[in-house]
């Protein structure tokens, strides 16, 4: 199984020439989410303007049609005249309808609502796309489809893509998805439904520098991705190891929020027999390997 983790809270307000090969024929055989999810997907969702409506009456063809929700929120139809729906769902909408014509036209009307185009709450693509913005959702759209749509990955996504989805109690669900299970791995769970109004955020890995001095080989400024883990053991290792010369004792100086100047002394020979954890290094940290007289 891939990794999907969500997290809810409170709203207030190496693979990159592989991946993007990988995207187009994903789209087409990838499966997706299944079920009542993906049925009900529209059901809570409220009209406005520049939607795209599809409104069906099985009594009036008339009023089989297709129109868009004006800028004042209302729509003309056929018979009934202008309707406001800003801000109603598409049940609410139908029911207006059919009320409308058991009222005046026929004794018992079956009418159905369906948003075609998303226009008044787009889904965003921000991060390490190539056409990152808004995007004007039509119809039922996954994951991967809308990556494909903002012209797929830039060569400095990261390993996790972000979906941000507020609903209608002021709660906000995030979902982390491992992009590697997603697109090299192809795991159908990871490729979700994506719904109007989410955010999708795919994170661009920057570099990360740290600086060994003392008793090793290639002593200087050190860069890691942002998505690698950047321990002391690994920053030894970039820097050719320890001389013969090199004391077991090594400082870690690093700044601390107040900008104020720490020092952390950690033991060489307890952290490779496992004895002491291999401590996790930050941005700037200047890593001190001292000579030994003995």
């Amino acid at each position: 199984m891939g990794r999907l983790i969500m997290i809810r809270s409170t709203y207030r307000g190496c693979h990159s020439g592989r991946l993007l090969l990988l995207l187009v024929p994903l789209l087409f055989f990838v499966p997706t989410l299944a079920g009542a999810e993906d049925e009900d997907a529209t059901v809570g969702y409220r009209i406005g303007p520049k939607d795209l409506l599809e409104i069906k009456v099985f009594e009036v063809p008339d009023l089989n049609i297709e129109l868009r929700v004006e800028e004042n929120g209302a729509i003309r139809l056929p018979l009934l005249g202008d309707l406001d729906v800003e801000g109603m769902t598409p049940n609410q909408v139908a029911d207006r309808v059919r009320t409308k014509l058991e009222a005046r036209y026929v004794q018992q009307a079956s009418v159905t609502v369906e948003v075609r185009e998303y226009r008044s709450r787009p889904i965003s693509v921000i991060g390490a796309v190539r056409e990152p913005g808004p995007l004007a959702l039509s119809g039922r759209w996954t994951l991967l489809e809308a990556i494909a749509a903002s012209g797929g990955l830039t060569e400095d996504h990261g390993n996790m893509i972000y979906v941000m989805r507020r609903a209608e109690s002021g709660l906000t669900d995030q979902l982390a998805i491992d992009l590697d299970q997603l697109m090299v791995y192809a795991n159908p769970d990871l490729n979700i439904p994506v719904y109007a109004g989410d955010l999708i955020n795919i994170p661009a890995t920057v570099e990360v520098t740290v600086f060994c001095l003392g008793e090793v080989r290639r002593p200087g400024a050190l860069t890691f991705r942002s998505t690698e883990r950047m321990t002391l053991l690994a920053a030894l290792a970039r820097a050719g190891g320890l001389t013969d010369r090199a004391s077991n004792k090594i400082l870690i100086r690093r700044r601390d929020a107040t900008g104020r100047e720490v020092e952390i002394e950690v033991n060489y020979k307890r952290i490779v027999t496992g004895k002491q954890p291999d401590p996790d290094l930050q941005r700037d940290d200047v890593v001190v390997v001292k000579e030994s007289f003995f």
